[in-house]
């Protein structure tokens, strides 16, 4: 999953003496089933202790508030989370002293938008608090993948097109060959029946020739 790191994001409210919250971001977007690591920093001592901590962080609706984490004097109280929430939120306890604030929501739904808001008391130095926006939008849906070809495959398939070019040219060859040939042989079939039947009428000719046609025919051939 993705992780964001968001700042924890507050709204400032009334300030007890010189307690201060900071933060670098007011709104942020994620999707669901994501995590997000939320962090702040308040002020604190040297000499601060676990104890003398108070934190109320809760989700607030259109419809209602949800119980997000509760920490008092150190210790966090699980009974008043939201189940909403329950097993999705852990902090770091060791950096409390330093004035850091760290906890982590996992697997987001898109009923975790919302403004979170923040209380932090510190005996004696003071209370504060803030809200952030929240947008948790649907997932995404990842379209299916056509499987990609490899390149055996690619190689395969251009070879067989190049196959199937050559193949289709020489049957094109071929059957022009053979229809020149095939127009030749009518040509000299149709040039034989024409002097078989030029030869039948000389004939026809001759033989229908009277005696004296014939023999001052073979006088004229002899003179």
């Amino acid at each position: 999953m993705i992780v964001l790191t968001p700042l924890f994001l507050f709204l400032s409210s009334c300030v007890s003496g010189t307690f201060v919250v900071n933060v670098t971001q007011t709104s942020y977007q994620a999707e669901e089933n994501q995590n997000i690591t939320l962090e702040g920093t308040f002020s604190s001592r040297t000499d601060t202790s676990l104890r003398s901590i108070y934190i109320y962080c809760e989700l607030s609706t259109e419809s209602r508030p949800y119980v997000l984490f509760h920490l008092y004097k150190g210790d966090e109280l699980p009974e008043s989370q939201d189940p909403q929430f329950a097993g999705r939120v852990q902090w770091d306890k060791d950096v409390l002293p330093e004035g850091r604030l760290t906890f982590h929501v996992s697997r987001l739904r898109t009923n975790d938008s919302g403004f979170y808001v923040c209380d932090i008391l510190v005996r004696p130095d003071g209370s504060n608090y803030r809200r952030c926006w929240l947008n948790v939008t649907a997932a995404k849906e990842l379209e299916p993948q056509r499987p990609s070809e490899s390149p055996h495959a690619e190689s395969l398939r251009g070879l067989w097109l190049i196959v199937g070019v050559s193949a289709a040219l020489l049957i094109l060859f071929f059957v022009t060959i053979a229809c020149i040939v095939l127009l030749r042989a009518n040509r000299r079939t149709h040039n034989a029946a024409i002097q078989m039947e030029s030869s039948s009428e000389k004939q026809t000719i001759r033989t229908n020739m009277s005696p004296s046609e014939s023999e001052h025919e073979v006088r004229l051939s002899n003179i």
